[in-house]
């Protein structure tokens, strides 16, 4: 009997203890997403101001998004790794809505041909935006 009643409380317990840590995952989620949401909309996605504020000094959220990502696989910031350096691109492509959108397209669609024989892989799994965020972030490294 008594072993039965101390299987039972050491049962309570774990119960316990996993209610309430996930009660705190997920106020700590809400916070994360709130605090995702705040960031985001603090981020200044104007193309004219491509490399002129803090948020393209410290990289925001289009560098986060790339740390996150396969991309540092293949490319450097400052060395051609399997693809080209981002201030390469940076170089070659003005920080226009249109190169935006399709050098976002390649992230997306993968792409060959303009750097060398070896292709992008597609990254379907990206959406859009966040692409757009990754090429305004790549853009903004222009020397």
């Amino acid at each position: 009997m008594k072993k039965l009643a101390l299987i039972l409380g050491i049962c309570g317990i774990i119960a316990a203890c996993t209610n309430s840590e996930s009660g705190s995952s997920d106020s700590t989620n809400a916070a994360a997403d709130q605090s995702a949401t705040a960031q985001q909309s603090n981020v200044d996605t104007s193309v004219n101001n491509i490399g002129t504020g803090s948020a393209a000094s410290t990289g925001g959220r289009g560098e986060e998004l790339i740390k996150k990502s396969d991309c540092l696989t293949c490319h450097k910031v400052d060395v051609k790794l399997l693809g080209p350096a981002y201030q390469e691109v940076a170089a070659k492509y003005p920080a226009t809505e249109e190169n935006i959108t399709l050098l976002a397209g390649k992230i997306i669609k993968g792409g060959a041909g303009n750097w060398g024989d070896i292709p992008m892989a597609p990254h379907p799994s990206i959406n859009e935006i966040d692409a757009k965020e990754m090429v305004k972030y790549i853009l903004s490294l222009k020397k």
